[in-house]
């Protein structure tokens, strides 16, 4: 028998498969990209680098990610693809290479007031099933468990056909769920006052409702008047108790209204529906006011706002019920399931297990899976939709992050770093929009995009490795070694706020003094109780004016004259110049375009393929009538207006006949945070997660007060754009203003009059103040973890 052996094979061509090495594009011309091509390799770390609206997202998310997405939804058949969102293709000659995408980006997860971290990471689904399965007493199945799961019971007749005839048998329904009958899995119940809903000395007719929407000739105002459960004309003091319980209480009811049939019901439940199911963020200004002035919500007392029914807490583990382990920190948590040893449930405890040390691997061990998702911030909303990524078995596959070191501190960005690489060595390509030199120089490989931002930018001006970056020459080189140093003196406080006996979420009764007069940034590392010190306790006095992380909401529509309301003078002062109405200088009202409704644009559905939007051939996309675009003010129509820079806008508004000082002070904010270069008319959609926030922080630096309260500005802007903020904040403190600025950029730190500095860890580790005084002594005693990075910074 002879033996095969093994001899030198002589070496043979590469395989054509392992060719496919690059992403390539080329052609991309979305948004303000400027027909750009790049190739960037697979399976190495890629960074997108370039001031705030250069182009950065549009190639990465609108181009890359988009494409990708797009065609994967291609291969489902078209029943399928219709409860599918619908993309249309980007606009890019071609993509060649693309792989599938997994895309994490800083979109705030869900404000649904029953999703909280653990619905909406899995974590809450697989202890439902482990309570099921091991709890004792055994109450039922994983439903029984659910906060978001009424228990309901019913029976009646059902009729079917059976050999030919009619049979009729009762049957009857039994489900068991977890949520509290009371506050209905909310956790809360609402209290309403009641001279906030309508004035007692005036009847319905004389307009006794005060709740918005519902006057006296509008919709909810006839059926009121018309319902006959009530004497319209009597006022409401004089109610009958009856009457007003009718009025407040009343369970929908059909009646009829002039003759058509209509649906009447008490104005509490009314208004529970629609108002309250809604997220605060979400609501309008005048709704949100309402609500505030008229709603107190306090936790339930029946479940003590853990959410559950009694049979549901009953249930145990070791003396656990389901509601402890939600409440508990999750690194606690963590280690509580790690102790439990059940042979029949042992691959549910090992996926568990796997979850709960995610989360603190990802640096988020500090929060409870009972934590509402709306309460979480960018950076943390971002880490929490990695946990289902991290050990995934899947490779060759392209994860793409926005800016993932949102929120982190100094210490927290190594571990992301760490987390990234992760990714990367296990074979995928990973694609990050970064700013954070410390992130950035992790790269295998760099796309710089700019020159500058909006229509200056949409080019790449450097591709290459992080040391080709910093010898390039590009705004991104140039500042890339940029370091803050200490400001040589600091300013005196020309008072101090008190917070006394401070215990929101993981604050352990702290008192502090933040001085004002001067620039105080409140630190630590993330959970520390940075946001919980200041948005609990500071935020919500008078003459506070907050300027928070919650994103700018708006739609294709809305656009920064409308946002900032710049838009109102404007309209005014055209109609004043033309003797008409300002509704006709409206692109939403009576001066639109008949044809696309002041859209500029025509949408053509076309199911589960991409819609199709062509340039209204009636306005040629200016969006208003051909009338109205006669009508000019300073020798401009109201859409050459619209389609002005910012920069251009504030010169035409400050001089000359076209002076409109109200006009100009607004644009003067806005090119004071660095948007000079946006049009005043591009639409909201199409902005920069970093131009949003700007734009935002313009708004309400009209708001008149005398202390700014700053969430973590910095986020979405290019290292050169902070010199620019500082500039800013300078301006605003040396105008007598007070600024507390919740920051982690060390620039803003180094810039800083004071530092409250909170730790020394995250969640039950953190809570406490570590730290008072200036930068100097931070850097000098290098007693907190922040002190240490802030003098590694400086090169102290």
């Amino acid at each position: 028998m002879s033996k095969a052996t093994k001899t030198d094979a002589p070496p043979t061509a590469r395989h054509a498969a392992d060719s496919h090495d690059l992403i390539r594009v080329h052609g991309a011309r979305e948004n303000n990209l400027k027909d750009v091509s790049v190739e960037i390799p697979k399976r190495r770390l890629t960074v997108f680098t370039g001031v705030s609206g250069s182009g950065k997202s549009s190639l990465v998310f609108n181009t890359i990610a988009a494409e990708s997405q797009r065609m994967i939804n291609e291969t489902y058949s078209t029943f399928v693809q219709g409860f599918m969102p619908t993309l249309a293709r980007p606009e890019v000659d071609v993509l060649e290479g693309l792989t599938t995408a997994i895309i994490v980006d800083q979109q705030r997860m869900g404000a649904d007031p029953r999703s909280t971290v653990g619905t909406a990471t899995d974590a809450n689904a697989m202890l439902r099933i482990l309570f099921s399965r091991l709890g004792r007493p055994h109450i039922g199945s994983a439903q029984a468990f659910s906060f978001n799961v009424a228990s309901i019971s019913g029976g009646g007749a059902v009729s079917f056909e059976r050999a030919g005839k009619t049979v009729k048998e009762r049957r009857t329904f039994n489900i068991t769920g977890g949520m509290c009958p009371r506050c209905e899995g909310t956790g809360s119940v609402t209290d309403f006052d009641l001279t906030a809903l309508y004035d007692d000395g005036l009847s319905l007719n004389e307009g006794a409702l005060t709740v918005p929407g519902y006057s006296t000739d509008g919709w909810y105002g006839r059926i009121f008047r018309g319902c006959g459960f009530f004497d319209p004309d009597k006022p409401i003091r004089a109610f009958t108790g009856a009457e007003l319980h009718d009025l407040l209480h009343k369970e929908p009811t059909k009646i009829k209204v002039d003759g058509v049939n209509l649906t009447y019901e008490g104005l509490i439940p009314k208004i529970q529906k629609s108002f309250l199911a809604k997220d605060r963020a979400a609501m309008q200004p005048h709704i949100r006011a309402f609500v505030d002035r008229a709603i107190t919500f306090t936790t339930c007392p029946d479940c003590g706002g853990t959410r559950l029914s009694e049979a549901a807490r009953s249930s145990k583990i070791d003396g656990m019920s389901i509601a402890d382990a939600c409440a508990m920190q999750i690194s606690d948590l963590a280690e509580w399931v790690r102790k439990l040893d059940e042979p029949s449930v042992a691959p549910l405890l090992g996926k568990l297990r796997h979850t709960l040390d995610s989360f603190t691997g990802i640096g988020l061990g500090y929060l409870s899976l009972d934590r509402p998702s709306g309460t979480l911030s960018g950076g943390e909303a971002q880490r929490t939709k990695m946990i289902r990524h991290l050990g995934s078995s899947l490779t060759d596959v392209t994860y793409v992050f926005d800016e993932p070191t949102i929120g982190l501190h100094p210490h927290d960005i190594q571990r992301m770093n760490a987390l990234l690489l992760q990714l990367r060595d296990k074979g995928n390509t990973v694609l990050v929009v970064e700013h954070k030199p410390e992130a950035i120089a992790i790269a295998d490989h760099v796309v710089d995009l700019g020159p500058r931002a909006g229509t200056a930018g949409g080019e790449v001006v450097f591709e290459g490795t992080v040391e080709g970056l910093r010898s390039c020459g590009t705004l991104t080189g140039q500042h890339l070694d940029d370091r803050a140093a200490l400001k040589p003196s600091v300013r005196r406080p020309s008072g101090k706020l008190e917070v006394r006996g401070a215990g929101t979420h993981n604050l352990q009764d702290v008192d502090v003094d933040i001085p004002l007069g001067v620039l105080a940034v409140v630190t630590g590392v993330a959970g520390s109780g940075k946001s919980s010190l200041i948005h609990g306790s500071v935020s919500g006095r008078d003459g506070v004016v907050a300027v928070d992380q919650t994103p700018i909401r708006g739609s294709r529509r809305s656009n920064p004259a409308t946002y900032t309301g710049l838009l109102d003078p404007i309209r005014k002062a055209f109609a004043k110049a033309n003797g008409v109405k300002p509704a006709l200088f409206s692109a939403n009202s009576e001066g639109a375009c008949p044809v696309c409704k002041g859209a500029g644009v025509i949408y053509t559905d076309l199911a589960m393929m991409a819609g199709v939007a062509t340039t209204c051939e009636e306005c040629e996309g200016k969006r208003f009538q051909a009338a109205v675009l006669e009508l000019r003010f300073g020798g401009r129509d109201i859409s050459e207006v619209l389609a002005m820079p910012v920069t251009e806008a504030e010169e035409f508004f400050g001089a000359g006949e076209a002076r409109i000082p109200a006009a100009h002070k607004i644009l003067g904010r806005m090119a004071d945070v660095g948007l000079g270069y946006l049009t005043l008319g591009q639409p909201l959609t199409t902005l920069s997660g970093g131009e949003r926030q700007r734009l935002k922080l313009a708004t309400h630096m009209g708001d008149k007060g005398g202390v700014y309260v700053l969430d973590e500005p910095t986020t979405g802007l290019h290292l050169a754009d902070v010199e620019q903020l500082l500039g800013l904040l300078d301006r605003l403190v040396d105008s007598g203003k007070s600024v507390i600025v919740i920051e982690h950029h060390q620039a803003v730190m180094a810039h800083a009059d004071w530092i409250i500095d909170l730790g020394p860890g995250a969640g039950h580790d953190g809570g406490r103040i570590v730290f008072q005084g200036t930068p100097a002594e931070l850097t000098a005693a290098r007693s907190t973890l922040t002190g240490e990075h802030l003098a590694s910074y400086i090169g102290a």
